[in-house]
């Protein structure tokens, strides 16, 4: 099999997943066109007539409230994540201290904890601290990302040449200075990385916004798709044009973001 035969064959196979992993999302675009009992029918393949009045029951849904909480959530969990598992990498990647290997231990033993045991208490403690009407429990989990540490960690001991962070330090160079200064510089792939996957998690986060969020002005995307209809009549296609577009947002990040994404992974595969 000579080179231009085998490069054909290897595009056509590659086009061809593409393809049988792009058809859901055809269809959930497609069923999202269509009015509630049709999608019952038949298998829907072409578009229907029915956009406009989905768009109208999405709209009347104040969906653009839920559009804006879900962003400021997702932003804010995505900074504040970033923020203190780059801080706490450095410290575990290249600072010595005393209990370090135990400290770093626990770190990871939290990430064998699942998360919805924590859930009664959480509730609780934000209850106690009178922030469980806000979008604040929302953002605070991301404060201790157990992953968020644990990736940013393993990618600073591989990516950052310990010989020139002393450098920079016998130059005068303060910690702080040395994070912003070089450090940062490193471990670009790996922020956006992280960046990325905090903010598909925060964004598609349904089962804490579900417990601790009980008021409509304060609903993220997923409880305002889950509202849509009334108390007799669950609208599916307004639920699934919804989910079209809650997801546009995360699809534009990922398309520009993609090349950092992917040199992230790649580099933490090889260097961790």
């Amino acid at each position: 099999m000579n080179r231009s035969l085998r490069t054909t064959l290897t595009t056509s196979t590659i086009a061809l997943f593409s393809l049988f992993a792009l058809l859901p999302f055809y269809i959930m675009l497609v069923m999202g066109t269509y009015q509630n009992e049709e999608l019952f029918q038949k298998i829907v393949l072409v578009p229907g007539h029915y956009l406009m009045e989905n768009i109208k029951t999405v709209a009347e849904s104040r969906f653009d409230l839920a559009y804006m909480n879900s962003f400021i959530v997702s932003a804010a969990s995505t900074v504040v994540s970033v923020f203190v598992s780059c801080f706490a990498g450095f410290a575990f990647a290249k600072h010595e201290f005393k209990y370090k290997k135990q400290i770093f231990s626990g770190v990871l033993l939290t990430m064998m904890i699942p998360g919805q045991l924590g859930l009664v208490a959480f509730v609780i403690e934000m209850r106690y601290i009178h922030v469980s009407s806000t979008l604040l429990p929302l953002i605070l989990p991301w404060v201790a990302n157990a992953f968020g540490i644990f990736w940013m960690t393993q990618f600073m001991k591989g990516a950052i040449p310990t010989e020139v962070l002393e450098s920079a330090r016998i130059d005068g160079c303060s910690d702080i200075g040395v994070f912003f200064r070089i450090v940062v510089a490193f471990i670009y792939p790996a922020i956006a990385t992280l960046s990325l996957l905090v903010f598909l998690w925060s964004w598609n986060n349904y089962l804490l916004p579900l417990i601790i969020i009980n008021k409509p002005e304060l609903f993220t995307i997923p409880l305002a798709i889950t509202s849509l209809g009334n108390a007799y009549r669950t609208d599916l296609a307004a639920q699934i044009l919804g989910l079209t577009l809650g997801t546009i947002p995360v699809l534009i990040l990922f398309i520009f973001g993609s090349k950092s994404f992917i040199r992230g992974l790649t580099a933490g595969s090889v260097k961790g």
